[in-house]
């Protein structure tokens, strides 16, 4: 009985030194990190960022020469078209009144009308064109509410485009022919008080100062004072700019992108504009990318091509009144996206010859599994075919993992 008490005793010793050996032999799982892949919407950008700009600006300068009245306005001040003082001139000599000065005056007034009538034509085409855009827009307005599966969201979004732009370029012609105008009305103005007269007309005019005559330059726009270039007094000549003026709420932002990412952006394509300051994420539309780059030195000191696109703003100027010339902001300027897709992060992804891989987990176990891309934003990727909603896969995978591995989660 001590016999086979011993020998039983025995076996079981040597079987659980063999199975401590094998329990050694087996090896560890490789603590891995893991990201789940999901079903949703993945949305591809261009970051840069950009600073923003009045779409319309006007310099107003001295239209002759004269000794000017110190000017009492600051950047910020408002202005009204027509009844806004900006400046005074007075004579300084009797060059006001020679022949050549007459004869110079008498040209600019002649250039002047010349402007104005140019601008007649080229804004009865521009409001044609509005009003044609509109009613497109009304058009498939109407034919979506009676046949909605007629007219597609793309084609409306396109004819609502081409009519903002239609419209934005006839407030900016009704601009430039308010600016023709003003131009005529000094330079007639100019060649008038070229030949002052002396007497009752010219001191009881409302430009005379009790001495003589004062050239007054009024504002030629709604808006607001951006610069004073000349604000004490001084004498200037025919031409010396003293104002900058524009209208603060509209604004539309310069963005200037790598030439490679240029040929991706499309007019029309929607843009977020983050980091201003303000809460709320503003949007815009793209109206332009310019057809021409520049060279940038980047912060590395390496030279780039890059090209400006400009992006109308979306929201309206209550939203963003703390928003003014030359600030800065970040802009996403979305160039594809998709809904309802399985997307899985880049970090899982690596090569394997000139496939894209993963390391899905199944049961603890490492797969290497061959997939099939399509968007990539940088943050995560498109997956056309090779994983499913809901798989595990190993995010930043290190030498220790390989087909085959044993994992688990950290």
């Amino acid at each position: 009985m001590k016999i086979l008490f011993r020998r039983l005793m025995t076996v079981l010793f040597v079987a659980g030194v063999v199975g401590a050996i094998v329990y050694g032999l087996i090896p560890a799982p490789v603590e891995v990190d893991l990201a789940t892949v999901e079903q949703g919407s993945i949305r591809v950008t261009v970051d840069q960022d950009g600073k923003t700009r009045i779409r319309e600006k006007y310099v107003v300068s001295a239209p002759l020469a004269g000794r000017l009245q110190r000017i009492e306005l600051e950047p910020g001040d408002e202005v009204r078209a027509g009844e806004t003082l900006l400046a005074s001139i007075e004579p300084r000599d009797p060059e006001l009144l020679d022949a050549r000065s007459i004869a110079q005056a008498e040209a600019r007034v002649k250039a002047a009308e010349a402007s104005v009538q140019k601008m007649e034509p080229i804004l009865e085409e521009v409001e044609a064109a509005q009003e044609f855009a509109e009613s497109e827009l009304q058009r498939v307005r109407e034919a979506r509410k009676k046949s909605p599966q007629s007219i597609s969201t793309s084609e409306i979004e396109s004819k609502l485009l081409a009519y903002r732009t239609r419209s934005a370029l006839l407030r900016t012609t009704k601009h430039n022919r308010e600016i023709s105008n003003f131009e005529l009305d000094q330079a007639r103005a100019a060649l008038i008080h070229s030949r002052p007269h002396v007497g009752k007309e010219a001191t009881e005019s409302p430009e005379s100062n009790g001495n003589g005559w004062n050239f007054n330059i009024r504002s030629p726009i709604d808006g607001r004072v951006l610069r004073v270039f000349q604000e004490s007094t001084a004498v200037v000549s025919s031409g010396t700019p003293l104002l900058e003026l524009g209208d603060p709420t509209d604004l539309e932002v310069e963005i200037d992108v790598l030439s490679r990412d240029a040929v991706k952006i499309h007019a029309g394509a929607l843009v977020l504009l983050e980091h201003w300051g303000g809460e709320k994420t503003l949007q815009g539309r793209v109206r332009l990318v310019e057809p021409s780059a520049f060279t940038k030195i980047s912060t590395l000191g390496v030279e780039e091509q890059r090209v400006n696109a400009i992006v109308d703003l979306v929201d309206p100027p209550q939203d963003r009144t703390a928003l003014g010339d030359g600030f800065r902001v970040e802009a996403r300027i979305i160039v594809s996206e998709a809904t309802d897709v399985i997307k899985t992060p880049t970090s899982a992804l690596f090569r394997v010859g000139d496939e894209w891989a993963v390391f899905r987990v199944v049961d603890g176990v490492a797969q290497q599994t061959v997939i099939v891309l399509g968007r990539q934003n940088g943050l995560e990727a498109e997956v056309f075919y090779g994983l499913s909603a809901g798989d595990q896969v190993v995010v930043h995978p290190g030498d220790d993992v390989a087909d085959g591995t044993t994992v688990r989660a950290r």
